[in-house]
């Protein structure tokens, strides 16, 4: 095998110019694309007993639960980021087809934006159990609006549906209270005894009726916000610098490597 320094004092002149051919044309990718700011959003999940009526009217039940939520629970709001829906109520909202400069019009124009916005977004999970939304955009003041408000509409999304199912029970009750109700109003003087036990069922509902109302009015949190995000006064993305020292260090590996091919070469004929 040639010695390395031999071979570069060689062929400098090939290997400098794999170098700079390999930096002209990745400097003119890396510079035309736009620069962009990443704000970041973290929060941490409720417990999803939170919305359990037993664990808000039984002391002894809430000491059992934790007030965080669960790795599942977690799991469940980060699977949700990957919906269309968070991203199309976003850039409706924000009216993103302006920002990004949309040809196209009407529901065209709202999709192609939230696409962009979703390929802009991560929706993670951290080491430490923790909630993080990330947003990429070109301006350093929207980026961070951006961030804020798809976490809010996570948390919008997960919100109705924990309360979706104190909302049935609710109705359900109301339902019952109103049958019993009539039933009692059906029933004459001379039976004094049915009348009691419907009146103590009517007790019975109302009393629950009140709890479920409750819960439906409290709207139990389902994230809990750590930190909103905040706009960063320098880009994130794309990393010129980096980018362009490893284009560099690969390149003359490269052109080292195509060189010692060939010195080969030549030295086979010879």
């Amino acid at each position: 095998m040639p010695d390395i320094t031999e071979l570069i004092k060689k062929w400098w002149k090939q290997i400098l110019a794999v170098v700079i051919v390999s930096l002209l044309a990745v400097s003119i990718i890396v510079f035309s694309k736009p620069l962009q700011y990443v704000s970041v959003v973290t929060a941490v999940p409720a417990s999803s007993y939170s919305s359990d009526r037993s664990k808000i009217f039984n002391e002894n039940v809430q000491q059992l639960y934790s007030t965080l939520g669960t790795p599942d629970d977690l799991d469940l709001i980060v699977g949700t980021g990957n919906l269309d829906t968070v991203y199309l109520t976003v850039a409706q909202q924000y009216n993103l087809y302006d920002h990004y400069k949309m040809n196209e019009k009407g529901d065209a124009a709202i999709n192609k934006a939230a696409s962009i916005l979703k390929k802009n977004t991560k929706v993670m999970k951290s080491e430490y159990g923790e909630l993080k939304v990330k947003v990429w955009d070109t301006d350093k003041n929207l980026s961070p609006q951006l961030a804020n408000a798809i976490m809010d509409q996570l948390h919008s999304i997960h919100q109705h549906l924990q309360s979706a199912g104190n909302e049935a029970t609710l109705r359900g009750l109301l339902s019952g209270k109103e049958k019993i109700q009539q039933q009692l109003d059906s029933i004459s003087g001379t039976i004094p005894e049915n009348k009691m036990v419907l009146q103590n069922k009517l007790m019975e509902y109302e009393k629950l009726i009140g709890e479920f109302q409750l819960m439906v009015d409290s709207k139990p949190p389902v994230i809990i916000p750590v930190e909103r995000a905040k706009g960063s006064d320098w880009p994130d993305r794309p990393k010129r610098m980096q980018i362009l020292i490893a284009t560099a260090v690969l390149s003359f590996l490269f052109g080292l490597f195509l060189a010692l091919i060939l010195e080969r070469r030549k030295n086979t004929r010879q």
